[in-house]
């Protein structure tokens, strides 16, 4: 069959969509710039001398002093304030997966009455946060002994997050074709075995998603770990950090600061570079299933 002279040519672009996609490039290009540059300079600084930070902010090091490192993991005590922040991560993260996926799965799949009222309560969760109700949160912990323990700041952090996570996890749980999940009860598994061995594996995408979220909010969380925790021992990094600066005042060392600082940001930047594309996959998905 002869081919139609032109069909398949790709239409030309006018001129203003040309300029529209110019624009579009630009814009993203500052925006990108004014996202980086900060951490750019946090970097440089973190690699400077007192002098060289207070004197010549703008300028590249003379010498790289990677000492700031040292002495933000020893005087500083920046390792001691990152291996707590580690513990409550884990811990909380354990706590949200152990509440969170079981919720999900029975909102999810399962019809029974009361689950439209449960279901709009976690909804509900999502407009009250830890930050709005930090008062009356150290007033009944106080009088139930839970402040300044890490596994109650922990219990805390994945409260915050459960009512997003069971969120999420929902519309991964509704998406799952029930055959997979009729054809286990056929083979005896019951709810957890169900759960376990085909929800959770199907349900991956979703999980991953929740873990990267929770992450980012546990790890960079400052106001309820000052409030609830009171040892200098048990502070995590962003508390610690901040307490640096107060007890230094105008003797700070500005090197070892930054460098704090740029400790505090490698474990996230890390995590978000790895595991970004998992992220995006993951929110659309769930987005779509929904």
């Amino acid at each position: 069959m002869a081919s139609i002279p032109g069909a398949f040519k790709p239409a030309k672009r006018s001129a203003g969509a040309i300029i529209g996609i110019w624009l579009l490039r630009l814009f993203l290009i500052a925006q990108a710039v004014i996202v980086l540059y900060p951490l750019i300079w946090n970097v440089l600084a973190s690699l400077k001398t007192n002098q060289e930070v207070l004197e010549s902010p703008w300028t590249l090091p003379s010498s790289l002093q990677w000492g700031n490192f040292v002495a933000a993991f020893t005087s500083a005590r920046m390792g001691d304030y990152m291996l707590n922040s580690v513990l409550v991560v884990i811990l909380s993260m354990a706590i949200l997966l152990v509440a969170a996926v079981p919720t999900a799965y029975v909102l999810g799949r399962m019809r029974f009455f009361g689950r439209g009222f449960l279901t709009n309560l976690y909804m509900a969760g999502l407009f009250i946060g830890g930050v709005y109700i930090v008062v009356p949160l150290f007033i009944m912990m106080n009088e139930l002994g839970m402040l300044d323990n890490r596994f109650w700041l922990s219990a805390v952090y994945a409260g915050g997050i459960l009512p997003f996570s069971v969120y999420l996890l929902t519309g991964f749980m509704k998406a799952i074709p029930h055959d997979y999940e009729e054809a286990a009860m056929i083979d005896g598994c019951g709810y957890f075995g169900t759960l376990f061995r085909i929800i959770m594996p199907m349900a991956r995408p979703g999980i991953t998603t929740v873990i990267i979220f929770a992450f980012f909010d546990f790890w960079n969380e400052y106001v309820l770990a000052s409030t609830l925790i009171a040892s200098d021992a048990k502070k995590t990094i962003p508390v610690g950090l901040s307490n640096l600066m107060q007890i230094q005042k105008f003797a700070t060392d500005w090197g070892s600061l930054f460098a704090g600082l740029v400790i505090v940001l490698v474990p996230t930047v890390f995590i978000y570079v790895l595991l970004q594309k998992r992220l995006t996959q993951g929110m659309m998905m769930g987005g779509v299933k929904g």
